[in-house]
């Protein structure tokens, strides 16, 4: 796991990332993007999740119904907030990137809730297969 924390992240993305902040519904910048490509991690540009892979949840967070690859996304129990749910995590440097909730849609019944913050996101490419 990498420890080493990017120089170029916000004070905004370092809370989210870092200290488990959480940003406004409504106010990510990827919340309504609907381009083709991959949505990385902001801190170490770790392939997190597919854009074919995202919905609209009506949550006013990116939302996902799967992660590109299932070892890049780490999770936790988290009791914060007298509730418990699922912490997801960038496996590579263990970046906060939101929670992941059992109410999402077919084929896997998921919704990885993340923060814009978290996440950078790589346009697909013209003529090849991979953001």
């Amino acid at each position: 796991m990498s420890e080493q924390l990017n120089p170029n992240l916000l004070e905004e993305q370092k809370n989210v990332c870092f200290l488990k902040g959480t940003e406004p519904p409504f106010s990510g910048k990827y919340y309504k993007t609907t381009d083709a490509g991959m949505y990385v991690c902001a801190n170490c540009g770790h392939e997190l999740f597919s854009s074919e892979t995202k919905f609209d949840s009506g949550t006013g967070w990116p939302s996902f119904w799967d992660a590109a690859n299932s070892a890049n996304v780490a999770t936790e129990p988290d009791r914060e907030l007298g509730m418990a749910r699922t912490e997801i995590l960038c496996a590579n440097c263990h970046a906060h990137l939101g929670h992941v909730f059992p109410d999402g849609p077919a084929p896997t019944g998921m919704r990885y809730c993340v923060n814009s913050l978290a996440l950078d996101f790589k346009p697909k490419q013209s003529g090849t297969d991979r953001a």
